[in-house]
């Protein structure tokens, strides 16, 4: 109990927190970025086999 007191309520734990939380958000935002352009290629790719080309 003694450490997440010392967690929320110190200056070194408020930024070991704020550091995980920065961590947390840049880990989803580079998902995220990776996911959409994964996604986009795999549709322009299928589009291009649909006409016949080759990309």
């Amino acid at each position: 109990m003694q450490m997440l007191h010392d967690f929320l309520t110190t200056d070194y734990g408020l930024l070991s927190a704020a550091s995980i939380l920065a961590m947390l958000i840049g880990l989803g935002y580079f998902v995220w970025y990776v996911t959409s352009h994964v996604r986009e290629d795999c549709e322009r790719q299928e589009r291009l086999a649909r006409e016949g080309r080759q990309g």
